[in-house]
C-alpha cells in the first residue's frame, strides 16, 4: 500500500483512507459524524457507530477512497 494509505480498525473490520483518491464531497462525515470528524485527530474514530453503521457508510464514498477490509477473513 502506498505511504499515504491509513488504516483504522475495530477489532471485526478495518476501513482503509486514501487521501490521493477522495474528492471530498463530505458525504462521509455530513451522515456519520460520531466516526467520521475532519476536525478532529484522527478523523475517523471506529467507536463512533456499529460496524454495520460504519459499513453502510464507507460503502457510499463516492470516489472510492474509503473502502472496508473485513478482519475475520484475515485471521
Amino acid at each position: 500500500m502506498p505511504k499515504e494509505t491509513f488504516k483504522y480498525t475495530n477489532g471485526e473490520i478495518t476501513v482503509i483512507w486514501k487521501p490521493h483518491v477522495c474528492i471530498h464531497s463530505k458525504k462521509c462525515w455530513t451522515n456519520l459524524r460520531a466516526v467520521f470528524d475532519p476536525f478532529v485527530k484522527p478523523w475517523i474514530n471506529m467507536q463512533g457507530a456499529t460496524t454495520e453503521q460504519i459499513i453502510t457508510q464507507v460503502n457510499q464514498c463516492p470516489s472510492g477512497a474509503l473502502s472496508i477490509e473485513n478482519n475475520q477473513e484475515h485471521s
